[in-house]
């Protein structure tokens, strides 16, 4: 007998592509996020990133409060908030204000990586060595957001007793031990880094300690998905993914390009095998075949939830891979 679905969630990278502007990204972002609530995706997400042109989403709060106007039923949330850039009451101050607007709503995923480089680290002016602070940082978090029964000088309001939930996001051991310490839902980013995906999901489960967030692990795994009526033009679509990795490794972060017909003409060898190693947690064919990865990827790794980014250039293009995916994988519709 066949085990229900897991739910399925959405990243959203919020591409500019390229002919097109950051507005054009934003607008997308809210359209693309009511199109995932209605076909009954679980949760939205975006990440902050700094300094790169082709992603729109540097102020996550602001872009999050955007798509949750557009959307009813959608969890909206962080994937993630790189925690050592900011001070925990300012993102306290953040996410309160998402809770108050979108109640029972808003995921807070923390993650410690920068997000950007290190010349764009003293722009943002995050200290050095405020990765090290990070568990800190973290309790330090969750404090603003407990409840005010006690008398207290300063109040991160609205946080104070806001409904969010907390998420730790990671792609090492590192971010699955303290996932399991402090009892919280885990995050694996294995859509680009899943070298250690197996080995984080099995010490994050043997390590976890219930908690009032959580009283069982919840392993939340982040693949690539691109879905099309064809096999053919999966494999096409995706080429707009791996050229933009393969821009990482030229040292030319460009806006996002329209797919091609033949990559291997495009790319060398040697960037084929370093871009497939970061996007080795992908599923791309009909919806035949990303059914049969999905059920394949939960097999081994016994995630509770997979997280997709389905990173093509066209909108209709994308939303049609969506509505594959949703379909192939029996969510409901709302």
């Amino acid at each position: 007998m066949q085990a229900d679905p897991i739910p399925l969630s959405l990243l959203d990278l919020v591409r500019v592509r390229e002919g097109f502007g950051p507005e054009d990204a934003l607008t997308e972002a809210q359209a693309i996020a009511r199109h995932a609530d209605r076909l009954g995706f679980n949760r939205y997400w975006v990440a902050e990133h700094h300094n790169m042109e082709s992603i729109a989403s540097a102020a996550t709060s602001v872009v999050l409060a955007h798509a949750g106007q557009g959307t009813q039923r959608i969890r909206i949330g962080s994937g993630g908030i790189m925690l050592p850039n900011h001070a925990p009451y300012v993102i306290a101050e953040q996410f309160g204000t998402l809770a108050a607007l979108f109640p029972g709503r808003v995921d807070l995923g923390l993650g410690r990586a920068p997000g950007t480089d290190q010349a764009t680290l003293q722009a943002i002016r995050t200290p050095p060595g405020a990765a090290e602070r990070f568990p800190q940082d973290v309790m330090e978090l969750m404090h603003w957001f407990a409840r005010a029964d006690e008398p207290g000088y300063i109040r991160a309001w609205p946080a104070a007793g806001a409904e969010v939930a907390f998420w730790m996001l990671g792609s090492s051991q590192f971010g699955a031990m303290l996932a399991a310490e402090l009892g919280l839902p885990y995050a694996f980013a294995s859509h680009f880094a899943p070298d250690l995906l197996d080995e984080a999901l099995q010490l994050y489960r043997a390590r976890f300690k219930p908690s009032s967030h959580a009283r069982a692990p919840h392993a939340m795994v982040g693949v690539n998905v691109i879905c099309a009526d064809t096999s053919a033009e999966a494999r096409r679509l995706f080429t707009t993914q791996q050229m933009s990795f393969t821009g990482i490794f030229r040292g030319a972060r460009g806006l996002s390009q329209p797919p091609i017909e033949d990559i291997d003409a495009w790319w060398t060898p040697v960037e084929k095998a370093r871009v497939g190693a970061m996007l080795a947690c992908s599923v791309v064919g009909d919806p035949g075949e990303v059914k049969a990865g999905l059920d394949a990827l939960r097999a081994r790794t016994q995630a509770d939830e997979f997280i997709i980014v389905s990173d093509i250039f066209d909108p209709g293009a994308r939303r049609r891979s969506l509505a594959l995916t949703a379909d192939a994988w029996g969510l409901a519709p709302s």
